[in-house]
């Protein structure tokens, strides 16, 4: 988006330096967020082309000749249909209106009737995937625009860029869990309808509060001290249908490209996927998602928002596979986070560990599982008798591989009830039962993979390393 004096995102120049960094750069070398092989699933991505070899001249020249060529021919073509036909139109004046038809009739001689397709009417990809009532893209982009706000985070590894949405007039922000994560401060950059002609990004930028976040949703609240804002109108996710018309809003790449626009479709409705151990339900669309638009708004044709735009697939060899979080999934988890500053009801263990890959399995002689590095002193797996250097292997006679497997079992149940785990402790297995409580926030440990790079750390496998075959100790489950 450009303002009326032409600056980059609306925005006047910040003292001829741009401070804020697109958020991608914290997570090019990190496996959770792409994978350079196999691709996967991130908010957070870029694409550089390689530079093509090659005698660029004599390409220049080769293209030159054909466009000469073919130019040629069509000009030959032309003069010689006319000269056969001996006519000076090439299309009947009867045929030149798009609008109608001379036909021939056996009966009467000949009749007009109206074409069945008229070409100059043809409609847009927009107009086919919207409905007759919808609002304009302009008029979307018009409506939603000053809704969307950019987020500044700084982080050790540096400054981090996201996207967010207003929730209300009172300073209020959706945005992404992972967009703050690691957070040491957080600041909401407003578009520059907030501001004069004269305002800077620096003008616009307001300290926000972590109200709360929830990483198993992907979803944080945030709140700035502002009463005059111009809150999204929400719509509704579960009236989606696949085809139809699709805008995102945010800041890809960064804030220097503030407001940016891309429009496509809604690709497909519940899909499920699997970012950094957390397995998400999400909408897929084409509509262009880059590093920078996490949290920002994937919108429908009435101007309402129907997704929070979370992840996209990162790989050279995909094109168009963005995702979302559907509104109405995020729409409770937002009111608890609002009022609580965590999502009630969820069950926890109260314990922190590693999972043990087959890899770091087979080379230090374990079983693989999830590996307990710290529990919650009082919680359900401290009063059970649960220790570090557990290995978990089971729970409810269900295989545990990793984290991964041992929320999702342990995610049907709810606080208060009792779940048996299985663990290898000491070269026995040992089944605990363990009442879950309920997971209270960030500042309590939850059932959570501290590691997600799963670099495994072989200090803490020392008391295994003198077994030969530990599987030979375990039966089926």
């Amino acid at each position: 988006m450009m303002d009326n004096n032409g600056n980059n995102g609306g925005y006047r120049p910040y003292n001829g330096q741009q401070p804020y960094v697109n958020n991608e750069q914290n997570h090019f070398n990190d496996p959770r967020y792409y994978n350079n092989n196999s691709g996967g699933y991130t908010g957070e991505y870029s694409y550089t082309p390689q530079r093509q070899s090659g005698n660029t001249g004599r390409k220049i020249l080769t293209s030159v000749l054909a466009v000469f060529s073919i130019t040629a021919i069509a000009v030959t073509s032309i003069i010689g249909y006319r000269l056969v036909v001996g006519k000076d139109d090439l299309m009947p004046a009867d045929r030149q209106d798009n609008s109608v038809v001379t036909v021939p009739d056996a009966e009467t001689g000949t009749q007009t009737a109206e074409r069945a397709v008229v070409r100059g009417d043809l409609p847009t990809l927009q107009q086919l995937a919207a409905p007759a009532d919808a609002l304009t893209v302009p008029e979307i982009i018009e409506k939603m625009s000053p809704s969307v706000v950019g987020i500044s985070c700084i982080t050790n590894q540096g400054i981090a860029t996201g996207s967010g949405i207003i929730l209300s007039e009172d300073g209020y922000i959706i945005t992404n869990a992972h967009v703050i994560k690691d957070a040491q401060s957080i600041s909401v950059v407003l578009p520059p309808v907030y501001g004069s002609e004269t305002d800077t990004q620096d003008d616009l930028t307001y300290t926000a509060e972590n109200v709360g976040k929830d990483t198993q949703t992907d979803l944080a609240v945030l709140k700035i001290e502002r009463t005059d804002l111009r809150k999204a109108e929400i719509g509704t996710s579960a009236d989606v249908r696949v085809g139809e018309l699709a805008i995102v809003i945010g800041n890809p790449l960064g804030l220097d490209l503030a407001n940016t626009a891309t429009s496509g479709i809604i690709s497909a409705k519940d899909r499920t996927i699997t970012v950094e151990d957390i397995t998400m339900k999400v909408m897929q669309t084409d509509a262009s998602i880059n590093g920078g638009n996490s949290g920002g708004a994937l919108i429908n044709a009435y101007g309402q928002v129907i997704g929070i735009t979370s992840a996209k697939v990162a790989s050279a060899q995909v094109e168009g596979l963005g995702f979302a979080i559907p509104i109405d999934d995020a729409l409770p988890i937002v009111k608890d986070l609002m009022a609580y500053g965590y999502v009630t009801g969820r069950p926890s263990l109260g314990i922190t560990g590693t999972d043990i890959t087959a890899a770091y399995s087979s080379y230090y002689g374990i079983p693989q599982g999830f590996l307990v590095r710290t529990i919650t002193t009082g919680g359900g797996a401290d009063r059970a008798g649960l220790k570090e250097n557990d290995i978990i292997i089971a729970i409810n006679d269900n295989i545990v591989n990793g984290i991964v497997q041992l929320n999702n079992v342990k995610n049907t149940f709810k606080p208060g009830d009792t779940v048996t785990l299985t663990v290898y402790r000491d070269r026995k297995k040992l089944d605990i039962d363990v009442v879950l409580d309920e997971a209270t926030g960030e500042t309590a440990q939850t059932d959570t993979n501290n590691n997600n790079n799963n670099n495994n750390n072989g200090n803490g496998y020392n008391d295994y390393n003198y077994y030969y075959d530990p599987f030979s100790f375990f039966g089926g489950f």
